[in-house]
């Protein structure tokens, strides 16, 4: 089945306490974004969502950089729900959706394929990742302690046959959901799960880059 990758970049920086957004920023000698487009090279396509006033800046950066990987660039929306939303409807049905963070740029393509190896019709695919640290929760100026062992960080990639996840995000009233999968479940679809890794972090912060820097080395 022919493999699709959509990449969803649309921050603007305001966490990395940066003019430029995140995605943009250099790391190890090339924007962030290209290290996680490049990751994706196997794929029959990738789409790329950005908004619509960072395209000219890209295409700069990719002259720049002469970064010449093939894909096709998106608008985005208003939110990252209707930025994925923008990327499905470009897409077509029947083949394998990888939706994937932008400012994940550590991904292996060892995980990509041990994730997508779980899929099958209803049936979608993401990586997890165990919380280190306790934690509590807190309800009405109280807390209490919660077993962490119940509890993981969810990842990207995601990964869905396009005609579940398309007729998922075909809702329009499910824009509070903050990943794919959710959106997925709220329509009727299953999650399988994989172990992820630890240096697939999302980078958002002046830390994060710190760490993504050290991964690298």
């Amino acid at each position: 089945m022919k493999k699709v990758a959509l990449i969803i970049a649309g921050g603007k920086g305001e966490r990395m306490g940066s003019e430029i957004p995140k995605q943009f920023l250099v790391l190890k000698g090339l924007p962030i974004l290209m290290h996680t487009i490049k990751k994706f090279s196997d794929f029959e396509e990738k789409f790329l969502v950005l908004p619509k006033l960072q395209f000219d800046y890209w295409k700069k950066l990719c002259k720049e950089y002469n970064f010449n990987e093939n894909y096709t660039l998106v608008e985005g929306g208003e939110s990252r729900f209707h930025s994925v939303k923008n990327g499905l409807e470009k897409i077509e049905l029947g083949v394998i959706i990888a939706i994937h963070d932008g400012v994940r740029p550590l991904i292996s393509k060892k995980l990509i394929h041990k994730t997508m190896a779980l899929i099958k019709p209803g049936v979608g695919s993401v990586p997890i990742f165990p919380i280190k640290e306790s934690i509590r929760k807190v309800e009405n100026e109280t807390s209490k302690n919660i077993d962490r062992n119940n509890y993981y960080y969810v990842q990207t990639p995601q990964i869905f046959i396009s005609n579940g996840i398309k007729k998922a995000y075909s809702k329009k009233k499910l824009t509070f959901f903050t990943d794919d999968a959710s959106v997925f479940e709220s329509s009727g679809g299953e999650i399988s799960t994989v172990l992820g890794e630890e240096k697939n972090l999302k980078i958002t912060t002046k830390n994060d880059l710190k760490i993504a820097e050290i991964f690298m080395q």
